[in-house]
C-alpha cells in the first residue's frame, strides 16, 4: 500500500505547471539580454501593474521586497523620530518594524473579530498631534474599508499607507466603483514573496501612489537616493526589483484574476463543507465584509477550543496547517520598549490563540478539502 502524501498548506507547483513554458521563455529572455537589475523588464511589469490598478504612468515602483516597500513609503513621507503611526498588532512583523526603523512609534489598535482587520473606530480614537500616518493592513486578502474614515484622516493631514502585501488583486465597492487594495490611500505597498497570490521566484515588492512627485522620490530612494548615476540627492536604500523576477511576475499577472477566482471558489466550498459536517459549533469560518472581494491569500478559521491539538491531529493525518499569527506584535520581545502589556488588545490576543490557516491555493482539489474537513469532524466527534 502506497504512503499517503501530505497535503501542504501551499503547493505552488500545481499552478506553475500550467505556465512553466511561459515562465521559462521569460527567464531565458532575461538571461540572453544580460540585463538583470531594473531595466526594460521591470519597466514593462510596472506598466502592466499601472494598467491593472488604473494608475498613471510612472506611479508603480518595483522594489526588493514588501518589507522594503513599507520602509520606502514611510521614508518618502518623511516619517521621523517622535512621529506616531496607527496600525494593527495582528499582522506580520514588517508592518511595525518599518515604523520603528525610522525612530517613529507604532500605536497599536485592536482588530475586528470578524474580519481580523484593524478596528477603524478605535483607530480614530488614537489620533493625537503626533499622529502622522495611518497604516492599515489588508490582512489575508481582505480590504479594510478605508473610505469610512478617509475624510477624517485627510482633514487632520494624516497620510494613509496601505499594507497590501497580502492583497494584490483584492478590492471593495465604494460608491458603486471598484476600489482596489493599495490605491485608496496615499501609498500602497505590495509583496511578491513566492507564497503570495502574485508571487515571484524570490523576493520582490512594489510601491504605488497617485502622487507623481511622491512616485519620483520613491524611484530615487530605491537606488540609494540617486538623481542620476553617482549623484545622490538623499540617503536611500538599495532596493531594486530584479529583472528576472519582474519577467516572471509579468507572466503570472495575466493569470492572477483566474487564480483569485479559484481561491474564492475554494473558500466557498470550505464554508459549505463546514455546514454539511455540522462544524459551526466548533469553528468559525472567515467573514467577508459586505462589498468586499476577498482573495483569500490565507483561509483562516477560528477554532473555539483545542486549536493546537487540532493542528497536531491534522498533521498526524497528513494535513499541514499554520497559525498566522501566534504572538501579537505588542507582545514581541523586540517591542518591549513600547510598554504594552497582555490584555491591551483582547481581540487580537484571542485571535492569536484561535486562528488556524487551512490549505488554499490554485489547483487544490475539492476532494482534498472534503478529506481535510472530515478529519476536523473526526477530531471533534
Amino acid at each position: 500500500m502506497s504512503e499517503i502524501k501530505k497535503l501542504p498548506i501551499l503547493d505552488l507547483s500545481r499552478a506553475f505547471k500550467d505556465i512553466h513554458a511561459e515562465v521559462s521563455e521569460a527567464v531565458e529572455r532575461v538571461l540572453n539580454s544580460q540585463a538583470f537589475i531594473l531595466g526594460p523588464e521591470v519597466k514593462n511589469f510596472e506598466t502592466h501593474v499601472e494598467n491593472y490598478l488604473d494608475l498613471q504612468p510612472e506611479n508603480a515602483i518595483g522594489c526588493a521586497s514588501g518589507s522594503d516597500a513599507l520602509l520606502l513609503a514611510l521614508m518618502a513621507l518623511d516619517l521621523k523620530p517622535g512621529d506616531e503611526v496607527i496600525t494593527t498588532p495582528f499582522t506580520f512583523f514588517a508592518t511595525a518594524s518599518a515604523i520603528t526603523r525610522l525612530g517613529a512609534r507604532p500605536v497599536f489598535v485592536d482588530v475586528d473579530p470578524a474580519t481580523y482587520n484593524i478596528d477603524l473606530n478605535q483607530a480614530l480614537n488614537k489620533i493625537n498631534n503626533n499622529t502622522k500616518v495611518f497604516l492599515p493592513v489588508h490582512l489575508f486578502g481582505q480590504t479594510v474599508p478605508i473610505e469610512k474614515i478617509y475624510d477624517e484622516l485627510k482633514s487632520r493631514d494624516i497620510k494613509i499607507v496601505e499594507d497590501a502585501a497580502q492583497s494584490f488583486g483584492a478590492w471593495r465597492k465604494v460608491n458603486g466603483s471598484i476600489a482596489r487594495a493599495g490605491v485608496m490611500g496615499d501609498v500602497g505597498c505590495y509583496s511578491f514573496f513566492p507564497t503570495k497570490n502574485l508571487g515571484a521566484c524570490g523576493d520582490g515588492g512594489m510601491i504605488v501612489t497617485r502622487d507623481a512627485k511622491l512616485a519620483a522620490r520613491l524611484r530615487k530612494l530605491r537606488v540609494h537616493g540617486e538623481g542620476s548615476t553617482y549623484y545622490h540627492e538623499e540617503v536611500g536604500l538599495n532596493s531594486r526589483l530584479d529583472a528576472i523576477q519582474a519577467a516572471i511576475l509579468d507572466v503570472k499577472l495575466k493569470y492572477l484574476e483566474s487564480w483569485n477566482k479559484q481561491r474564492r471558489e475554494l473558500a466557498a466550498n470550505y464554508k459549505n463543507l463546514f455546514n454539511n459536517y455540522n462544524l459551526n459549533d466548533f469553528i468559525t469560518p472567515p467573514s467577508e465584509l459586505e462589498d468586499n472581494y476577498h482573495i483569500y491569500h490565507q483561509y483562516v478559521i477560528r477554532v473555539k477550543d483545542r486549536r493546537d491539538e487540532l493542528m497536531q491531529y491534522l498533521e498526524a493525518n497528513n494535513f499541514i496547517t499554520r497559525v498566522y499569527y501566534p504572538l501579537c506584535l505588542h507582545m514581541q520581545t523586540c517591542f518591549k520598549f513600547l510598554n504594552y502589556k497582555p490584555g491591551d488588545f483582547p481581540t487580537a490576543e484571542k485571535l492569536s490563540s484561535e486562528v488556524l490557516a487551512l490549505p488554499i491555493f490554485p489547483g487544490l482539489l475539492s476532494s482534498e478539502q472534503e478529506r481535510l474537513v472530515s478529519k476536523i469532524k473526526e477530531f471533534f466527534k
